[in-house]
């Protein structure tokens, strides 16, 4: 491959903010490539990165052969610091970001924990996703590096030197004993996140499990790993559909260096335009009326009718809000869809408890799977287990697939365990979750 171009010593781009519902999300636009390159890491400060030579040259390296795409995360960085942290938070981010720089189609780069955004991301909106790229990717809490090794931790020790010089020994190990970029770097952790927010993040990332839904992800897949990130990224690589791998030199999770963005423009030279594909990652909402048949008969045609009205208006009220779409309404049930499932579960929370002032008791149940699209609609057996979990809810209960709450990391939702238990025309056994109120 050609050397790498001499790269601008020249100011990056200047910040500028996008609109997140009413977060507001720092980001810069640098080059003028054919390609959009959206870079997540785990977290940053897409200013104070700059100032650290190694860095520069990363992103310069990158811009040199794209349109760089860069972000601070909700949370950290420069972008508003609300107290909610969720992968999903983080998907409309990255959404609002795209709206604000005119790109309808990119390829996301992620590294470590930023690899988890980047890949649900794609699964669920890969009509805006162009390709993926992961570096020292993980699925589950098993493969996390080990510091720090819990939100708590993080918050007790986070801005420390002490701290620092761990994550640079595990990270950036050729660079630990370099005075200059310790210094940098401790303070790149302090502008990058509060002791509450590093608490937020690790706690999801020791928290976050994406095995699931990494078999729906069908767009060019690339997988960069150093040979200490092996066994990790390979398991990651196992479970999405024809990714390539490639190991590069060095040690550490360390995404820095000409090595990475050397074989993302290998990756994205070869690459056409990926077709959408036909299938997408969804939530999948099923509710129904506990004891319909006999409050029908008790109450009369007419009167139920009226009643029935009167729920279907409170379920699409909650609906609108919380982002949902409706698919079908079959007698007294609802199915809909949600592209976030923590969006999902407060979305049937409040159905339950607006209903219920109408006197009717409800169940809902939840699961987070790869639908296909045929003509608009939705098939496949993510609806059918939907449909399944929900008829294992009791009334007044939201019940959920163990993929549903391995996703919430961060919401604050908490769960019940219910068991493992057999679904009715579904193989195997599936563990199921009550949300707790």
């Amino acid at each position: 491959m050609a050397a790498a171009p001499k790269l601008p010593l020249v100011e990056p781009a200047d910040v500028r903010y996008a609109r997140s519902g009413d977060v507001a999300i720092a980001y810069q636009a640098i080059g003028e490539g054919p390609v959009d390159l959206v870079f997540i890491p785990f977290f940053g400060n897409i200013r104070w990165a700059w100032e650290q030579p190694l860095f520069a040259r990363f992103l310069w390296r990158l811009a040199s052969f794209s349109r760089l795409i860069l972000l601070d995360k909700r949370g950290t960085g420069l972008s508003d610091r609300p107290r909610v942290l969720t992968l999903e938070t983080q998907m409309d981010d990255i959404r609002a970001v795209l709206d604000a720089v005119g790109s309808e189609r990119a390829v996301l780069l992620g590294a470590v924990q930023g690899s988890q955004l980047c890949a649900l991301f794609a699964a669920t909106y890969p009509e805006r996703t162009r390709g993926l790229i992961l570096v020292n990717p993980h699925a589950s809490p098993a493969d996390v590096p080990p510091a720090p090794r819990s939100g708590d931790e993080a918050r007790e020790s986070w801005g420390t030197r002490e701290l620092s010089e761990e994550l640079a020994r595990a990270v950036y190990p050729s660079l630990a004993s370099d005075p200059a970029f310790l210094r940098w770097h401790a303070d790149y952790l302090r502008f990058s996140a509060s002791p509450g927010a590093a608490a937020e993040f690790f706690r999801m990332l020791h928290d976050t499990d994406i095995s699931d839904v990494l078999p729906t992800i069908r767009l060019p897949t690339l997988i960069v790993y150093r040979p200490d990130r092996r066994d990790a990224a390979l398991r990651v690589a196992e479970l999405i559909p024809d990714a390539r791998t490639v190991q590069i030199p060095g040690q550490g999770g360390a995404w820095v260096g000409d090595e990475v963005p050397a074989e993302v423009e290998r990756f994205l030279s070869g690459e056409k335009e990926a077709l959408v594909p036909d299938s997408v990652l969804t939530t999948i909402l099923f509710t129904d009326i506990v004891g319909s048949t006999e409050r029908a008969a008790d109450l009369g045609d007419r009167a139920w009718r009226d009643l029935l009205a009167r729920h279907h208006a409170a379920v699409r009220r909650q609906l609108a809000r919380f982002r949902g779409q409706e698919l079908d309404t079959a007698g007294d049930g609802f199915f809909a869809t949600f592209d976030g499932p923590a969006r999902a579960i407060r979305c049937a929370q409040a159905i339950i408890a607006e209903v219920a002032e109408l006197g009717l008791d409800l169940r809902a149940g939840l699961h987070t799977g790869e639908c296909e699209l045929h003509d608009g609609k939705l098939a496949g057996i993510a609806v059918s287990i939907g449909a399944r979990v929900a008829s294992e809810a009791a009334a007044g209960q939201v019940v959920v697939s163990n993929t549903v709450r391995d996703l919430v990391a961060g919401s604050g939702i908490e769960f019940e365990d219910l068991g493992e238990t057999a679904l009715k025309g579904v193989p195997g056994e599936w563990r199921l979750f009550g949300v707790r109120d």
